[in-house]
């Protein structure tokens, strides 16, 4: 199964372990860590543009700078290109094992062909887990819209598959905690539109520390009857408040 985080953001990490570091570690755990800048103007933006960059960089995925109405075409696009450039790292690790060549180009024109198609197959069959990490902090506010607009196209997009596809929604900040589960994992695109009404879209930018936070969800470490009890606790806890108040496990 690949896994992948993807995460949205407008803005630098403002507390917690450094993003670039936990970054690092996704991808030492297996799981690719794109990232979608949607930044503004002046040194702030240009700051979060390079943070952004070198958060990709570390956790071996993509990182694009987009405006609010090229989100949901990113999304699915950077969702597809990552699962081709994932599929083609093994597929040319096997070559170098088999044909003793490193890359498709250097097959035979017949080779290749079949190789290539045995890819496309792949990146429809072979079975995937999107983690959604999505900033949730006051200055995304105005641009919630987009946001919950492009995660939807996700979701349709991945039901559309023939292989296992599952999608999941983190945010950060979570009330007092840096991360938390919106959607546990779902094949239902209908799950997915729910969460936005109820996000409370405030505090600080802990983008390291919900980095490390995907990373163990993804991985199984926290399993998916602990994230429902835990859903099911804060709104016990806080009835009518807080991030999933009419949210049913």
């Amino acid at each position: 199964m690949l896994k992948q985080i993807i995460l949205i953001t407008d803005g630098c990490s403002n507390t917690g372990l450094n993003p670039v570091v936990a970054a690092a570690h996704a991808a030492s755990a297996g799981v690719t860590v794109n990232v979608i800048g949607i930044v503004d103007q002046g040194e702030i933006g240009r700051s979060g543009a390079a943070e952004a960059e070198a958060i990709a960089q570390a956790g071996g995925g993509m990182c694009r700078i987009v405006s609010l109405r090229e989100l949901a075409q990113t999304v699915q696009m950077m969702t597809r290109k990552t699962v081709a450039q994932t599929i083609r790292q093994v597929v040319e690790k096997e070559l170098k094992k088999t044909f003793a060549v490193d890359s498709v180009e250097k097959l035979s024109p017949v080779k290749r062909a079949h190789v290539v198609k045995v890819m496309d197959d792949l990146g429809e069959s072979v079975s995937l887990r999107v983690c959604l990490l999505i900033d949730a902090s006051a200055s995304m506010r105005t641009k919630l819209q987009s946001v919950e607009d492009a995660v939807y196209d996700l979701s349709l997009s991945l039901e559309a598959r023939s292989g296992l596809s599952e999608i999941s929604v983190m945010v950060f900040p979570n009330g007092s905690e840096h991360v938390g589960v919106a959607v546990p994992w779902t094949k239902a695109p209908s799950e997915i539109r729910q969460v936005f009404e109820r996000l409370d879209m405030r505090g600080v930018t802990p983008t390291g520390p919900a980095i490390m936070g995907a990373v163990q969800y993804i991985t199984g470490e926290r399993t998916e009857t602990d994230v429902k009890r835990e859903l099911v606790e804060r709104r016990e806890a806080a009835p009518g408040t807080g991030l999933l108040q009419d949210y049913v496990v």
